[in-house]
């Protein structure tokens, strides 16, 4: 999967050459030149890499973008530079406060920008594998295995984890018992079926909603319920 680098500048020539750049770079770019909509993104966008922020922006500032950022469980851990025509003190504090990655400011080589983002890149590879799956308050991060509800972290087993995948996956779907067998023991699998059960109930316990649903006769669902639950932050 490619990175996906967001760039937030509302300057339409350094915005254009730095997304140029980037692409050339072999990445891929969603670009705003308001922090509002730029926001609105963030609040709905299921994968990103790295994100640049101009500082002063139309609506919400870079500022408050990167608080946004950081306060997101989906993407607390994304690398992010701050670009600006501001070079006091007090703004690149702000910035490194408010948990900036790196700091660039105007005029800067396009080059240099790009060779940052890189390195950037390469020092938190680990969370650039997989893909991010979300069920209302409940990410799923496939690279690495891990779950959080309402931004905090869910211990689960590899079992109970490719059990959410599966009802992640196809969330209007029902699951006989003999489904998710084969989905997630496999279609060699011969023990009791029963053991579904068990790791539902143990999902259930672990997770502060009704995430799994229980369809009488037939098997099980995503809740849709748990779908409208507002996601934590």
């Amino acid at each position: 999967m490619k990175e996906t680098v967001l760039v937030v500048e509302d300057d339409s020539a350094i915005n254009e050459v730095v997304c140029e750049f980037l692409k050339e770079a072999g990445l891929e770019v969603t670009t705003f030149a308001n922090g509002d909509d730029a926001l609105k993104f963030l609040a709905s966008a299921k994968n990103l890499s790295i994100c640049i922020f101009d500082i002063m922006l139309p609506g919400a500032s870079g500022l408050e973008l990167l608080k946004e950022a950081r306060q997101s469980a989906l993407f607390s851990h994304v690398p992010v530079i701050m670009l600006t025509a501001l070079d006091d003190e007090l703004t690149q504090l702000s910035s490194f406060n408010g948990l900036a990655d790196d700091y660039v400011t105007k005029p800067f080589s396009p080059r240099i920008l790009v060779k940052r983002v890189e390195a950037l890149l390469r020092r938190s590879g680990e969370y650039t594998d997989g893909e991010i799956l979300k069920a209302g308050p409940l990410l799923i991060h496939t690279g690495n295995y891990e779950a959080y509800e309402g931004g905090e972290r869910i211990d689960l087993t590899l079992k109970e984890l490719e059990l959410l995948k599966a009802f992640i996956g196809t969330p209007r779907k029902v699951f006989t018992r003999q489904r998710l067998l084969d989905l997630v023991w496999g279609s060699d699998y011969y023990g009791d079926e029963r053991i579904v059960d068990v790791h539902i109930k143990n999902i259930r316990k672990k997770l502060t909603g009704n995430f799994i649903a229980t369809v009488k006769g037939v098997g099980y669902k995503l809740d849709p319920n748990y779908l409208k639950e507002r996601d934590g932050k």
